[in-house]
């Protein structure tokens, strides 16, 4: 005995809510999750992709040493995607009919990670790993928090997610091929 129920749509209830409130564009009257929020949650990530952005490209410039060539690649292709993020996200914005915060005035208190510039190859790998770590937590949040309420913003904020794990782990990685993953930066100085 099946207990699925048929699944019927009612094209003319539909065709006549979409003629309504049509300055709205995509956002339909079944829209379920709070605008204004999830506009403040995406401009808090785009503040904190630009950070990183910002940061790697700094990285991506500074990285010297006889492991640099190598660890500079690594830096300025996480910066590229997370330029690639930040457009995604100021796109769903855009979308959700609000405005992408790109001011410069405030992007790092907007930012939820912070912008670290290292003094050396460690550092900087430390400081792009804290910040991805950062991602992932309040990225993972955000996830949680749109449920079923938005889940095109949900899977935006999810590719992004699976990115920045990715990020994590080639940075790990990095450090472990140092071979200064886990050692306090006060026992590498003193080296």
């Amino acid at each position: 005995m099946s207990t699925k129920q048929s699944f019927v749509l009612d094209i003319e209830a539909i065709r006549k809510r979409a003629r309504e409130h049509i300055e709205q564009g995509a956002v339909t009257q079944d829209y379920r999750a709070d605008r204004d929020t999830v506009i403040k949650l995406l401009n808090e990530a785009l503040a904190t992709e630009i950070v990183c952005v910002l940061r790697y490209k700094r990285h991506y410039y500074m990285a010297s040493g006889i492991h640099a060539k190598s660890i500079a690649a690594e830096f300025l292709e996480h910066a590229n995607e997370e330029q690639e993020h930040a457009d995604q996200i100021a796109r769903r914005i855009v979308q959700l009919g609000g405005a992408p915060d790109l001011s410069p005035q405030g992007l790092a208190t907007r930012s939820h990670s912070e912008y670290a510039e290292g003094e050396d190859l460690v550092d900087m790998l430390e400081e792009d790993l804290i910040a991805e770590r950062i991602a992932i937590q309040t990225y993972r949040e955000i996830v949680q928090y749109l449920g079923n309420d938005d889940p095109t913003t949900r899977r935006t904020m999810e590719s992004i997610l699976a990115v920045e794990e990715e990020h994590a782990e080639d940075l790990s990685t990095l450090l472990e091929e140092l071979g200064k993953k886990g050692e306090p930066r006060e026992a590498r100085k003193r080296a």
